[in-house]
Order: C-alpha cells, then structure tokens, then sequence
C-alpha cells in the first residue's frame, strides 16, 4: 500500500509529496521544499519513518516543483526522473524564478525519462504514467489503480484547471488530456493536486466547470 505525505511550500504554496510503501522506500514527487525549514520537515519525516530514498520525480518542470531538486539529490544520491518534453523547463528554471523574484539553484537535468505506458516502480508498488500536456508539454499524472489515488500535478485542480498562458501551454491540449486521460478513471479516484485541496474524480465530473461547460 502506497502512502502520501504531502507538504505545502514556497511562496507558490506548491504541493509537495513523499510516496512510500511497507519497504520503507519513498519517491520525493514535485519536491519544491525553498526555505531551509521546508527542507529540514521533508527530512525529519524521512529520519522519523526510516525511508529511503530512491527517486526525485516530477509531474511537470515548472520552477515551484522543483526548487528542492537540486537540495534532495546531492543529499540522497538519487536520480531525477521526468519527461523529455520539459527539459527546456529545466534550463530556464533560474531565469524564471529571477522572473518571480527569488534566486534559484541551478536544478539537475533528467536522469530517467519517464513516459506512458511504462510504470515506475519503487518498492513493492507500482505507478501507472499518464501524459497529460497542456499546462506544459511533458506534464504527467502518476495512477495508482490499487490505492485509488492519482497524483495531477498542475493538470487539474479542485474546481479549476492548470493555467495554459505559460511556454508550452496550451488551452485545447490540456481540457483534450483531462477529458481522456483523468475523467475515465474511476469516481472514487483520490486526486491530489499541484496547488489546493484535494479532490476526487467525481467531484470534478460533477462540478468543475471547465469539465462540465
């Protein structure tokens, strides 16, 4: 069974998540942990749980998720796992976060490509890709059937969607990857978001009006 500990940060009020089993090991997901006090919470609750780190892995590349990249890597060793289609997000990270005016360390390159179709596994778990462009390029969404949750990223929030007006974006590609790919799964789906409360799949069928116009 997969566990989700979520953690709120930066000045963006990112939602940042560790995912971890019964082995004890965990995946770092959007780990945009900015001040030295967001970094020292994600690390007692590792220390406090005994986990062990095995990924870095982002739904998207935008600067909020993953401030804490560069930090969560040298520290653990760990590789950097995201899709191809947002490494341009990744070389412009400093330049866009000088934009929003905060200085940001230069983040790691992707290490694994991460695409449809092929699951990433930790421990005795398993998570189903799903590529859901439109708030960027190479956004994803992580599925996992088993425990009735799909981490969205930036893609679909509670009662809203993910901007498009940013590089890469786009209006029609993202409703088309919401429609498609996260309103077919099932209703009771827990769906945690980029920003915000969570939700669930049905929630969104019923009251979103981006969904429902």
């Amino acid at each position: 069974m997969i566990k989700v500990q979520k953690f709120v940060v930066n000045p963006f009020q990112e939602n940042s998540f560790l995912l971890y089993d019964e082995t004890g090991e965990c995946i770092f997901v959007d780990m945009g942990s900015y001040t030295v006090e967001e970094k020292k919470e994600v690390l007692y609750f590792i220390e406090n749980n005994k986990l062990k780190p095995v990924r870095i892995v982002n739904t998207h590349c935008h600067v909020d998720h993953l401030l804490g990249n560069s930090f969560f890597k040298n520290k653990y060793k760990v590789p950097v796992a995201a899709h191809a289609g947002d490494e341009s997000l990744i070389a412009n990270a400093v330049e866009h976060g000088l934009m929003f005016g905060f200085e940001v360390e230069e983040p790691p390159g992707i290490d694994e490509y991460l695409e449809e179709g092929k699951p990433l596994v930790f421990g005795n778990s398993a998570l189903e890709i799903l590529h859901v462009p439109g708030h960027s390029p190479g956004s994803i969404a992580l599925y996992s059937a088993e425990d009735k949750f799909v981490i969205a990223g930036d893609a679909l929030f509670n009662g809203s969607i993910g901007r498009t007006d940013l590089p890469g974006g786009n209006y029609d590609t993202l409703i088309s990857s919401i429609r498609e790919k996260l309103m077919t799964l099932p209703e009771d789906v827990k769906v945690y978001c980029g920003h915000g409360p969570e939700t669930t799949i049905g929630e969104e069928n019923r009251t979103n009006p981006f969904i429902t116009s």
